[in-house]
């Protein structure tokens, strides 16, 4: 079962005011808590959700760059 953008936000925004207020345990949407390990761990879980964010919104970054380039005749 995937999670709505507006759900992902909001865990998002729940880690971040626990991480910022040194509290190591978030209570999701289902009620269930979660304790993180440490700042690392937290940090790990927000990068996730912003990856999770980002391909949900079409946003995520690109997996292929290419260069066009020339010697400026």
């Amino acid at each position: 079962m995937a999670l709505t953008v507006d759900q992902l936000v909001a865990a998002r925004d729940a880690l971040l005011d626990a991480r910022a207020s040194g509290v190591r345990e978030v209570r999701d949407q289902n009620g269930e808590t979660i304790t993180y390990k440490g700042d690392r761990e937290m940090a790990t879980a927000l990068a996730a959700l912003d990856r999770e964010i980002a391909q949900a919104t079409g946003r995520a970054a690109p997996t292929t760059l290419r260069f066009k380039t020339s010697k400026g005749t």
